[in-house]
């Protein structure tokens, strides 16, 4: 029925999901970047108190009668510098490297997608007198101005998070598109059809019944253009189908909604040989 198809499709899979899943020292390598960022919040939290409290004028002036447990200008600006690198760091582990200019900062946002790196997209920003972008080459169909709007003037590192999650998930679901026409060519009947956002996919591919070639025609929709799975799934298929290709059908749009697109292909794949 449906519920043993679904299961096995499922199980295989998640298979070959843990197949290409981290190891264990990848694991504790991420534990050790996760603890490197807190450090580094921590750190980065510390100065901008401390600069805080200059720029309000509660810490001595520089001079003879000066405290000299208190931060002079310059030991100021070291506190800026070091508060910029941390955040370039927190940045860089997340994959948004950047470097300063005689301008302002330059950025490079790596993408990529179950561990495989993808494309790179660089931001030039200027500082002064506001922050503002310079140039970029970041593609046409990212909304980069609504999102500037909205974060760049007052939350930076959170500008940098939304643009990330729009690119990373444009190039998993062109990547998944991409796997699809690359390894299973022979299970796609004609020409897969996708828009520049990659986030409305259509396509036909065959499927087997009572040894019998048929055509599914799916519709993929991405209603979450941050989101590199589905969130619509329309699979149809001629009227005089058999009627165990309707439980095919709702088993493989389950399995659209659940794994990259390539993952369920392999899985309908190993189906069909462990039917044969």
């Amino acid at each position: 029925g449906v519920f043993a198809h679904l299961e096995m499709l499922e199980a295989q899979a998640h298979e070959a999901a843990v197949k290409q899943e981290a190891t264990e020292q990848q694991e504790e390598k991420l534990a050790r970047l996760k603890a490197r960022v807190q450090e580094l919040r921590r750190q980065r939290d510390e100065l901008r108190a401390k600069v805080d409290l200059q720029q309000k004028g509660q810490l001595g002036k520089e001079g003879p009668s000066a405290d000299p447990a208190q931060p002079s200008a310059r030991a100021v600006l070291e506190w800026k510098a070091k508060s910029v690198k941390a955040m370039l760091q927190i940045f860089y582990l997340t994959g948004i490297s950047g470097k300063l200019t005689k301008r302002g900062v330059c950025f490079c946002i790596s993408t990529a997608y179950e561990g495989t790196y993808l494309d790179s997209y660089h931001l030039d920003l200027l500082t002064k007198p506001e922050v503002r972008i310079h140039r970029h080459s970041i593609p046409i169909f990212i909304p980069l101005e609504q999102i500037a709007r909205k974060y760049l003037q007052t939350d930076i590192r959170r500008f940098f998070s939304v643009l990330s999650d729009h690119l990373n998930a444009y190039v998993g679901r062109r990547y998944q598109a991409d796997q699809l026409q690359e390894h299973f060519s022979d299970q796609i009947e004609g020409t897969l059809q996708r828009n520049s956002l990659c986030n409305l996919l259509v396509f036909n591919y065959k499927v087997w019944s009572e040894s019998k070639p048929f055509l599914f025609n799916v519709r993929l929709l991405y209603g979450d253009v941050c989101c590199s799975l589905p969130t619509e799934v329309v699979i149809s298929c001629k009227v005089d189908a058999p009627s165990s290709l309707a439980e095919m059908a709702t088993a493989h749009s389950d399995l659209f909604r659940r794994v990259a697109l390539h993952r369920a292909f392999r899985a309908f794949r190993s189906a069909e040989e462990h039917v044969d």
